[in-house]
């Protein structure tokens, strides 16, 4: 039978066909015409009813092998779960959750006999042949004495095993199995048994081989099957298997329908995340206008002061759209969880057996009881939305003519329902209006200069007066990052003022880590390079392969690598790929094979490597020189930055170039950042006080030639214009950087940064003006 049914009313009857023997006559399915096949086929089956991946491991990605569940009813291999196993504790890779190993092992973990059901399923429609690739029957060699059976035609349910016509004949002719259920193999792998055949299913007793588990001892929570029972359990109450479902399953609905309850209040939480965020944006967009009428009134002399008020504008708008990302993602993080649990829950609930169902009942008890009981929200947080305030003394160069206020959104009839969070004196503030805070500096009669205001801003005891209604009150800044402690019960955003001129700043876009579940070590990055449109290709020296990775962190494969070579330095031309290891540059075609290579000098313990714009053009630092290569292997120019003058006096660690063509390195010996054109020539060269005593480490330059430097003993990325003076810190220890290692700049715009544990950072560029 093919898998494409034929059309029209033509019954399906007993004659034979070519390559579809008839099982016995016993078991054959009544008459199908075509038409309840075709509904037969267009409704699913058990196997269409889950998921794709849900009898796949997460950790390996193959089909599950001794399925163990954790209790956060993930389930993976039991294989996979041993690899986990750090110092008795398994990180689940979906949730995060850190689960205690017991002491008998990972094997001590429950074992998922509900996924086990389902892998009986799909194993039994595997071929039984694996030189033919066609089913052969599992009697035959048994009884006739042959090394092979013949072609199978007929499947019985109860014994799972495959059938030739002759014996599925004499299969229903045998006083011990003439009550299985024998039906052609066709329809079987079709899916049209599934149902049947898990009901057939019977979970086998571990202590007696051959015997279903058909009772649950109530005491001990344990399935038996009947010789269990006439056993130790012979004066326990015990119960069978569908009556101990019954009086079991009402009270995981009744935890189900808590997590289901839950999940509704994540949602609402979250949209008023989104709907609070969008207020916000409304409302900075219209004091933006504000600010651009205001500002268009005064004398150009003011522009300097309009700039930063905008820029005030978009710190209070990020930093809320950070907290919100922040706070999002940790709502869409219990989402997922909790989904996850009740989908699993209500899969076993429905699919799964009684012996399943009750073998599962404590751990998903356990769990949605867990998350049940787990805070969930407290509601989302509300920001201050931004007021312009035009200062008396319009005239006064010495004065900020524009400034903002800050006031906490009207809270709504059904906020006010759930006991006034976030309130204080409410009926105080009916009388007074709108609740506004003003915030002013103390002695604020006598305006400041900008230079004063900052210098007045970063004390570490600066107090403020806050006007709350008619009831002001002081509060005292916390040392260090300038928060404050506020006598507000309720959470409120504040604009971080800090670096809001015009240098570019970071936004942190997605952060992954590198070791795939083949690497043998802790991955030891120290080459990153764009490959092709938001990737990047990671070179693991310590694992001796180059990894391709989205910005996202998906992983995309590798290129491969002659074998024995620890690549270290990379970087992508035009469908090629180079790199140096052990002493040699090699250029690498996608597929790895070698296009051609070239020996470097052994004085050098590494050598960088940088792609030239054009894409056709590779260059390597060699001994304090730079040499340069066509892509098909030939030397194009070699040059050491600050001509012969400068022999023997550099040592060019990192390197890479700039959109135009240029140069920028770190010179180890001289403890500087060169800047060179394409000769040699030195155009500047920078040995600041900013490097703060460090070597220089690895550079990336953007496209607007901004030279992005890593300072790996201090934990910075500092930034220099291009030509060449410090603008300041670009990242620091505040964005997560522990050891940065090497960077790169993707697109122009993503500066990628790899850490010593392996992780990789990606951040967007954002400049005032973007």
């Amino acid at each position: 039978m093919s898998s494409a049914l034929p059309t029209g009313s033509v019954k399906i009857t007993k004659r034979k066909r070519k390559g579809l023997p008839l099982v016995s006559r016993a078991s054959q399915k009544p008459e199908l015409t075509t038409s309840s096949m075709n509904s037969k086929v267009s409704s699913p089956t058990l196997l269409e009813a889950l998921s794709s991946d849900f009898l796949a491991c997460k950790i390996c990605l193959e089909q599950l092998h001794t399925p163990k569940t954790l209790p956060c009813l993930h389930t993976y291999c039991q294989d996979c779960l041993a690899q986990l196993d750090i110092g008795g504790q398994v990180r689940c890779p979906e949730c995060r959750e850190v689960v205690p190993v017991p002491p008998e092992g990972v094997a001590a973990f429950k074992t998922n006999f509900f996924v086990n059901g389902l892998l009986d399923l799909v194993k039994a429609r595997a071929p039984g042949d694996v030189h033919s690739g066609k089913p052969t029957c599992a009697l035959c060699p048994l009884v006739g004495g042959k090394s092979s059976g013949g072609p199978a035609t007929a499947r019985c349910l109860d014994c799972a095993d495959d059938l030739c016509q002759a014996c599925a004949d004499g299969h229903r002719c045998s006083r011990q199995t003439h009550k299985h259920r024998v039906v052609d193999l066709v329809g079987y792998r079709a899916g049209w048994y599934d149902e049947e055949a898990r009901e057939r299913q019977a979970s086998q007793c571990p202590q007696h081989p051959g015997e279903a588990l058909c009772f649950l001892c109530q005491p001990c929570s344990q399935l038996l099957c009947k010789d269990c029972r006439l056993g130790p359990h012979i004066d326990h109450p015990c119960l069978p298997l569908a009556e101990a479902v019954r009086s079991r399953k009402p009270g995981l609905e009744e935890l189900l329908a808590g997590v289901d309850s839950n999940l509704v209040e994540l949602e609402a939480t979250r949209v008023a995340e989104k709907e609070a965020l969008a207020l916000l944006r409304e409302q900075a967009a219209s004091v933006g206008t504000q600010v651009e009428e205001a500002a268009e009134r005064i004398l150009k002399s003011l522009l300097a002061q309009k700039q930063e008020v905008l820029g005030q504008l978009r710190a209070l708008v990020e930093a809320a759209e950070e907290a919100t990302r922040e706070r999002l993602a940790k709502i869409e993080g219990q989402e997922q969880v909790a989904k996850a649990a009740a989908a699993f829950a209500r899969r076993v609930l429905s699919l799964g057996l009684e012996a399943e169902i009750l073998s599962l009942e404590g751990a998903i008890t356990q769990r949605l009881r867990q998350l049940q009981d787990s805070p969930w929200t407290s509601g989302p947080t509300r920001c201050v939305l931004p007021h312009l305030e035009l200062h008396p003394g319009l005239e006064d160069k010495n004065c900020h003519l524009l400034r903002l206020s800050f006031e906490e959104p009207k809270q709504s009839q059904k906020d006010n329902g759930k006991g006034g969070a976030g309130t204080q004196g409410g009926d105080e503030a009916q009388g007074l209006g709108e609740d506004r805070t003003k915030i002013e500096r103390q002695g604020g009669a006598q305006p400041l200069t900008p230079k004063e205001s900052k210098a007045q801003d970063l004390q570490e005891d600066d107090e403020v007066l806050i006007e709350r209604g008619n009831r002001p009150y002081k509060k005292k800044k916390c040392k260090g990052r300038g928060k404050s402690v506020s006598r507000e019960p309720s959470p409120i955003l504040r604009p971080n003022l800090e670096g809001s001129g015009l240098l570019p700043r970071p936004v942190f876009s997605w952060s992954f880590p590198t070791r795939m579940p083949g690497d043998k070590r802790s991955p030891r990055i120290t080459g990153l390079c764009p490959y092709g449109p938001q990737e990047i290709l990671v070179a693991d020296e310590q694992n001796r392969v180059l990894k391709r990775f989205s910005l996202n962190g998906d992983y995309k494969g590798t290129v491969p690598v002659p074998e024995g070579c620890s690549p270290c330095s990379v970087a992508a031309l035009q469908n090629a790929v180079a790199f140096s290891a052990n002493a040699r540059l090699y250029l690498v075609n996608p597929e790895g094979e070698v296009q051609w290579r070239r020996s470097l000098s052994l004085t050098q313990s590494s050598h960088a490597v940088a792609a030239m714009p054009c894409g056709d053009r590779v260059a390597v630092s060699v001994a304090g020189h730079v040499e340069v290569y066509k892509k098909e292997g030939s030397l194009a120019t070699r040059f050491i930055p600050g001509g012969k003058a400068s022999r023997g006096q550099r040592a060019l660690v990192f390197l890479t170039t700039s959109p135009q063509g240029n140069f920028v390195g770190s010179d180890w010996q001289q403890n500087s950042v060169v800047f060179c054109d394409g000769l040699g020539q030195v155009i500047w060269e920078y040995k600041g006080p900013g490097l703060h005593g460090c070597q220089p480490g690895s550079v990336s330059v953007d496209k607007k030639g901004f030279i992005f430097l890593t300072l790996r003993e201090v934990n910075k990325v500092v930034i220099l214009d291009p030509k060449g003076s410090l603008l300041g810190d670009f990242l620091t220890a505040y964005h997560g950087l522990e050891k940065p290692r090497v960077t790169t700049m993707v697109d122009g715009k993503y500066l990628v940064v790899s850490l010593s544990n392996g992780t990789i950072h990606v951040f967007r560029v954002r400049f005032p003006d973007s």
